[in-house]
């Protein structure tokens, strides 16, 4: 589940956070590519200014 270590921040309640985890992911796969986002790299660069 270290794929939603960062939900915390968002959802400050650790029993908020683990009942919105356990849904989302309940029967559910899980695939981790290994690779960054596009979306989450195109905010990065354009928070710091070298988006297109």
């Amino acid at each position: 589940m270290r794929l939603f270590t960062g939900w915390s921040r968002t959802f400050t309640d650790p029993r908020l956070c683990a009942a919105i985890v356990g849904r989302l992911t309940f029967n559910a796969t899980l695939i981790e590519t290994g690779t960054e986002s596009y979306r989450l790299a195109r905010s990065k660069a354009k928070q710091n200014g070298k988006a297109r």
